[in-house]
């Protein structure tokens, strides 16, 4: 899985949370358990990536054009990923918040300070501008605050279900998005603007991120382990084949990415004049979402 798709799970995770928190059961240990795993050796990679960049902005060595490109997929990565990590550790702790456990939200709150401590690395190296040109600085930091936004707009899918907005990164923006999308108060068959995120967000993230991933292998597990926290017969209840779903989960990166996208464009019922107009709204926001 690359950093597009790792975002396209993200708006999975945020649009089918509150089936997971609001059912029955609790999520799988052992999908938490390889989440965990999993998020510590990317960690870990991105670690050695890190102490391989340069200090010095008048000599970043010699080799430097060579692995740039490496390099710049690795801190897509840890931008575009931490939508995921913001999301899930949201459902997480919303989830173990409604039955009064402490099984998912230590293992993801404990992620999200590995990946915000790599994001801070990531935001030191490009603010030290060592290495890096001005063109290149520019385009990293526009993903990161694109990142940014569509982190607190997922998240106002979540809102109702406790206090997420302290995952996002701006919670007054996080809760506008959640007035807007007014998702709570639809029926969950009458979601016109879920196919108008799902759309605005793979053209914002088409074009400026590098096509394979650096980690592949560790997002690939990632992402199985995110989406093997929903159980099966969740899904049934909103309309996903149970049969695909166990196909794919238990299947590699193609499977899963196959998966992700047919939740993705999974029809949704006709909506109400009402929610047209809401949605016409709120299309004209997303495009002016991507624009910046």
């Amino acid at each position: 899985m690359n950093a597009s798709e790792l975002l396209e799970l993200a708006a999975v995770v945020s649009v089918e949370g509150p089936v997971l928190v609001e059912g029955p059961g609790a999520i799988s240990a052992s999908s938490l358990e390889q989440y965990w795993t999993a998020s510590q050796c990317r960690f870990q990679r991105w670690a050695d990536v890190f102490r391989g960049l340069p200090t010095d902005a008048s000599n970043p060595g010699p080799d430097w054009p060579d692995r740039w490109p490496s390099i710049r997929a690795t801190l897509e990565e840890v931008l575009a990923g931490e939508v995921l990590t913001r999301v899930f550790a949201a459902v997480a702790t919303a989830h173990d918040t409604v039955r009064g456990a402490d099984l998912a939200e230590p293992i993801a709150r404990s992620v999200l300070v590995g990946h915000l401590e790599a994001r801070n690395r990531v935001l030191r190296f490009l603010v030290r501008g060592a290495g890096i040109d001005a063109d290149e600085a520019f385009a990293l930091n526009r993903l990161r605050r694109r990142t940014e936004r569509w982190t607190d707009m997922l998240l106002g899918y979540l809102h109702g279900l406790g206090e997420v907005g302290r995952f996002a990164v701006d919670p007054r923006r996080a809760l506008d998005f959640a007035e807007d999308l007014n998702f709570r108060n639809r029926s969950p068959n009458a979601r016109r603007a879920w196919s108008l995120v799902q759309t605005s967000l793979r053209a914002g993230f088409r074009n400026g991120l590098c096509p394979a991933s650096p980690n592949a292998d560790l997002n690939q597990r990632i992402g199985t382990s995110v989406l093997g926290c929903f159980r099966p017969e969740l899904f049934d209840s909103t309309g996903t084949l149970r049969s695909l779903w166990i196909t794919r989960l238990c299947n590699g990166a193609e499977d899963v990415r196959g998966m992700v996208a047919g939740l993705l464009d999974e029809p949704r019922a006709n909506s109400t004049p009402q929610e047209e107009e809401a949605a016409d709204r709120f299309l004209d926001r997303l495009r002016r979402f991507n624009r910046s």
